[in-house]
């Protein structure tokens, strides 16, 4: 009776969607996101990522991400996502694999790389790993990986093909087969530390394509114009990592980007 009572729980917790509410309600209240990317491999430093975590959490970004492509254990995970849950903001996992599920965080984005050569990376990992996300009861959001120009690690690790960013008619057609799939959120993913962002027309493309789905843009994105395009180009949540690691305070000038874009 004590197990079955653990699983009825479970299965409530995620029928409830308290990050998908908390992320819904705001960007229906007008809000654009800012979400911050923490990849537990370079994350060693425990205090100055506590440090990072309060610099960011006072500067306004929605909720943490935590994943990585390489090197990257369920403890390392854990450890990372026990150190971010006092600043009261979502923490998201962000798998590049199933060793990136922690039984600690809020949420984690249920992902097929849609874009990938490998079926272990469209299907396989998301089946492998359902069974700890169930076990651990946490809240899943339904999401839509697309590698789009450099791809970075994630891109060669998902062995994927990205999508060139002169070819945004090719990312809406993704976008739109994740839309009637049932994806909740896009994720449009230019790389970790991309030598250039994805295009606004590129962007804006998938924006007008996506139907109720929550379109996320990462990759390459390090100045607060840049950000400014495209969440003006339709974007609702913008993610940053690299910037983050290489100057938290940057990366403060991007969220008042985000939370106040230039018109």
């Amino acid at each position: 009776m004590k197990k079955a009572r653990r699983v009825r729980r479970r299965v409530r917790s995620e029928e409830k969607e308290y990050v998908h509410n908390y992320i819904t309600r705001k960007i229906r209240s007008g809000e654009k996101l800012h979400f911050t990317l923490i990849d537990p491999e370079k994350a060693q430093n425990s205090e100055e990522l506590s440090n990072t975590a309060k610099i960011l959490s006072d500067a306004g970004t929605d909720a943490f991400l935590v994943g990585g492509s390489v090197g990257v254990s369920e403890a390392d995970v854990d450890r990372v996502v026990q150190a971010l849950k006092p600043f009261k903001k979502p923490v998201i996992l962000f798998p590049g694999n199933i060793s990136g599920v922690s039984r600690y965080a809020d949420a984690i984005l249920f992902m097929s790389l849609m874009n990938s050569e490998d079926p272990y990376f469209i299907i396989e990992a998301a089946v492998l790993g359902s069974p700890l996300v169930h076990r651990y009861g946490l809240e899943v959001l339904p999401t839509a990986y697309i590698i789009v120009g450099y791809g970075g690690a994630a891109g060669f690790i998902g062995r994927a093909r990205p999508i060139p960013y002169e070819k945004p008619d090719i990312g809406a057609a993704y976008v739109l087969a994740a839309r009637y799939l049932g994806k909740k959120y896009i994720y449009l993913e230019a790389g970790s530390g991309a030598p250039a962002p994805i295009p606004p027309t590129f962007v804006n493309a998938a924006a007008k394509i996506k139907g109720n789905a929550l379109l996320m843009v990462g990759g390459g994105i390090k100045t607060a114009e840049t950000a400014n395009e495209i969440v003006k180009a339709g974007a609702d949540i913008i993610v940053t990592g690299t910037v983050v690691e290489e100057d938290p305070h940057k990366a403060v000038e991007i969220i008042k980007a985000v939370k106040e874009p230039k018109r």
